[in-house]
């Protein structure tokens, strides 16, 4: 075995340094930043040293972590301020390729999509023979395929670059059961494919605290709008609900591709009580589910991603407020066989329905069984530990 320009064992002189690079990383308010830092953080707690290779958060110039090193880099956003498209990532993947060979000393490296940054890390963990752990929260390949208008020769290499990296990955962690499965489907039943889980950060989103301020009865769809989440059915089914209902409002804290045209469409058809907010602090988030009747969480029928668990389930029961979950699938089932809400076909009048019934309370679990549930079963924390083993198991093989 050649000699390592920087050796896997550290020896009694030093932790071993691990260097995670993402694309985003708190204080932004999306689920990638939330899983990496809950990950730095158990790193920390098992031993080693962390530096955090991320962009330059919008808005902000000195920004606070609770971890101990971030480098932050200036990188190309779009109008909804998202590190999304082929020249955001790129903005981000080639300085990172120049950041990890200057890093010293690196002794483990920890990836987070989009499947680019996988193939910067995989050239740069190689060069530097150190091993890297991919964090597959979702299949990047699959969301393609569900997009109109993406080249066929785009696909099929966003396909490849993710299976590569997957199969040279030390380890590959995973979100849950369906993403898991799902994998092993493409690259084939692997050792070093881990389901850790996945959850919230329920210190943020506690059932204690303010309650947003709003009047009125209100909805909450807190995350990502895009193709496979389908968050439409909402808008369609909100519309006929508001007719029983004149006082309930629906509000929007998104970002995401469909953003966009799902505000204009409520514009277009003069959908009235639908708010689109600006994106605001995951604290600001937690306090406006705690005052809603309920949060929504949905998934397009047909499209290959039923097995998908979205966080903003989690979001919600943290802060005791069930979830009306429209689509079929692992979210579907997850809600209701714990009892943590509604859940209904992916189907305006349903949603509706759906709503109405919300709205009256009926069939709404307690806050406090929702809370319990979350706690023991989609703590963020509990998910980072395990994941953080795995991570500085991999320096030991």
């Amino acid at each position: 075995m050649p000699s390592s320009r920087t050796p896997r064992r550290t020896g009694p002189s030093r932790p071993p340094h691990v260097v995670v690079a993402t694309r985003v990383y708190t204080p932004e308010p999306v689920a990638a930043a939330f899983r990496q830092e809950a990950l730095v953080i158990a790193l920390e707690r098992a031993g080693a040293e962390v530096t955090v290779l991320t962009t330059t958060a919008p808005g902000a110039g000195r920004v606070r972590s609770r971890a101990r090193k971030v480098s932050r880099w200036p990188v190309k956003r779009d109008n909804q301020g998202q590190v999304r498209g082929y020249f955001s990532y790129l903005s981000f993947d080639v300085p990172l390729a120049l950041r990890l060979l200057l890093q010293r000393p690196m002794d483990a490296l920890v990836l987070e999509p989009p499947p680019t940054t996988g193939m910067v890390g995989m050239v740069a963990a190689a060069i530097r023979r150190v091993p890297y752990t991919f964090y597959a929260a979702d299949i990047w390949s699959d969301a393609t395929d569900s997009v109109e208008g993406v080249p066929t020769v785009v696909r099929s290499m966003v396909r490849w670059a993710e299976k590569t990296v997957w199969k040279r990955a030390s380890r590959v962690l995973t979100i849950s059961p369906g993403v898991q499965h799902r994998l092993e489907e493409l690259i084939g039943e692997r050792s070093h494919l881990i389901m850790v889980g996945n959850g919230i950060d329920t210190e943020t989103f506690s059932d204690q605290g303010a309650t947003g301020g709003e009047d009125g009865p209100y909805f909450v769809y807190a995350g990502t709008v895009s193709e496979w989440q389908g968050a439409t059915v909402f808008v369609d089914a909100f519309a006929r609900a508001r007719a029983e209902h004149p006082e309930a409002r629906l509000l929007f804290f998104s970002e995401g591709s469909g953003r966009d045209e799902l505000e204009a469409r409520v514009r277009r058809d003069g959908i009235e009580g639908i708010e689109f907010r600006d994106k605001i602090a995951p604290a600001a988030v937690a306090a406006h589910l705690r005052g809603a009747v309920a949060g929504l969480s949905s998934i397009t029928p047909g499209q290959g991603y039923e097995f998908a668990l979205p966080t903003k389930i989690y979001a919600a029961t943290s802060t005791g407020t069930p979830v009306i979950h429209a689509g079929e699938g692992a979210a579907h089932d997850r809600i209701r066989d714990n009892a943590l809400g509604w859940a209904c076909d992916y189907d305006a009048d349903q949603v509706a329905e759906t709503m109405v019934r919300a709205l009256r309370g009926e069939g709404r679990p307690t806050r406090d069984h929702l809370r319990a549930w979350t706690l023991e079963n989609a703590s963020l924390a509990g998910c980072a530990t395990k994941g953080a083993a795995e991570v500085l198991d991999g320096l030991r093989r």
